[in-house]
């Protein structure tokens, strides 16, 4: 396996880049602050390596980066209500850091820890980072023991497991939050990339804030619909209230999976034929189209922009600890969060 040094952070401490490599080349480069994807090359269909996630080319980017850019996400993924839970009569009050809602957990979620790095230099193509959350942290209760395993297979996928264990009940809800751009992370806008969700429902929002409603409604009819292959920006600008409340996709999508490991979606690149095809077991899938990237300097000299990324995040449902239909996110000392995700990435036929 390949070390890197990738700099120091405020605080001193050292962030490191190790590479994963299969025998066709692919390569994928993750960093042990926020056990972070950094880039994943992938062959498109010309044969050439290309790199389809957003970042940066600098360790002091990814500590001031907003946008969560590859990295993994906890202790809850996604939308809090307000900051306040109750878990077992007890309350608790979270960061408020999303206009009076808590997202990602709050100000310095597992994206901007240092992270264990777990590794055998002689395996080019597995790597574990373990992370203690203490108790309190951003508010949450129990300290919680979390585990992340990339595995890069030599079919060109990308394997993500994600274990966890607590002390306490507790909200877990881990995904990771990479920004993928399929015709290179440089191309420009993703909205002619095409792309298929099987999903019947998905989770609406509120018109502040980006909350759940609570209801879980039928995409029949509706721009939110990607059973049948269609690029993302044939209806992003729909006259649809959903669509402007966010400014483009950002809804999670309920799998019709059962718990069982199953595919969530596939997406492919116009230009450089790239697909990938996403699976997990998790309940939910949020898509998100980059709305609010902003203007910001990525690698190798590109200026990312609005839509110049997408995120298929497999999470369980956002505010769900709120919403007593929705799959519940708690687990408690004599039970362990393990999910697995895979991202396999291939040429269209």
């Amino acid at each position: 396996m390949k070390i890197e040094h990738f700099g120091v952070i405020k605080n001193g401490r050292e962030v490191n880049l190790y590479t994963l490599e299969n025998s066709n080349g692919m390569q994928v480069k993750v960093m042990n602050m926020g056990a972070a994807l950094v880039s994943v090359l992938v062959p498109d269909d010309a044969g050439e390596l290309c790199d389809v996630v957003l970042g940066y080319d600098q360790v002091s980017e990814y500590e001031k980066d907003k946008n969560c850019f590859g990295a993994v996400i906890g202790r809850n993924a996604n939308r809090i209500k307000g900051t306040h839970i109750v878990i077992d009569r007890f309350e608790y009050n979270l960061d408020d850091n999303d206009n009076g809602n808590n997202l990602h957990s709050g100000f310095k979620g597992f994206n901007h820890e240092i992270w264990s790095a777990m590794y055998t230099k002689s395996d080019k193509q597995t790597i574990s980072f373990c992370y203690e959350s203490r108790e309190g942290t951003q508010g949450f209760p129990g300290t919680v023991n979390v585990s992340v395993t990339y595995s890069l297979t030599q079919n060109n996928s990308l394997n993500i497991r994600y274990e966890a264990e607590t002390n306490r009940k507790t909200i877990v809800n881990i995904t990771n939050h990479a920004y993928f751009n399929l015709n290179g992370h440089d191309s420009g806008t993703v909205n002619k990339h095409n792309l298929y969700i099987p999903a019947r429902y998905y989770t609406p929002v509120e018109p502040k804030g980006m909350c759940p409603t609570g209801e879980i409604a039928s995409v029949d009819g509706t721009p939110m619909d990607f059973r049948k292959m269609k690029t993302i920006g044939q209806d992003i600008d729909s006259d649809f209230e959903q669509l402007k409340y966010a400014g483009g996709y950002d809804h999670n999508y309920v799998n019709d999976n059962n718990g069982q490991f199953k595919l969530a979606a596939t997406a492919q690149g116009e230009k450089s034929g790239i697909t990938m095809e996403v699976y997990t077991d998790r309940p939910g899938l949020q898509l998100y189209t980059g709305n609010y990237i902003g203007s910001v300097n990525g690698k190798d000299g590109a200026i990312y922009g609005s839509r110049h990324g997408f995120c298929l995040e497999t999470q369980g449902f956002p505010d769900a600890i709120h919403h007593l239909g929705f799959p519940s996110p708690l687990i408690g000392p004599k039970e362990k969060f393990i999910s697995t995700t895979e991202y396999v990435f291939g040429i269209r036929k």
